[in-house]
């Protein structure tokens, strides 16, 4: 019996990049109905243009693109 689709695990690994997984975790540890602990957990796993597409990581995307015009004019000024 053969499966109708073929799923690598590189497909999924494809699809998440491209559409990107958001994580959201709260979790509060209590005993005997104490709340002792708790926990927010937030996570994005996508590929960088698709979270720049969706507006996320516009700081870092900002500063590395400094950072190369930076390096790009020094050595522009750094002639042999």
């Amino acid at each position: 019996m053969k499966p109708e689709r073929d799923n690598s695990f590189v497909d999924l690994l494809d699809r998440c990049l491209n559409k990107g997984i958001i994580l959201n975790a709260d979790v509060i540890i209590s005993v005997a109905g104490v709340p002792l602990i708790g926990i927010s957990l937030k996570a994005a796993i996508a590929s960088i243009e698709t979270m720049l597409d969706y507006g996320m990581m516009e700081a870092w995307d900002k500063s590395t693109k400094d950072q190369y015009v930076r390096r790009k004019k020094s050595e522009l000024l750094v002639w042999p």
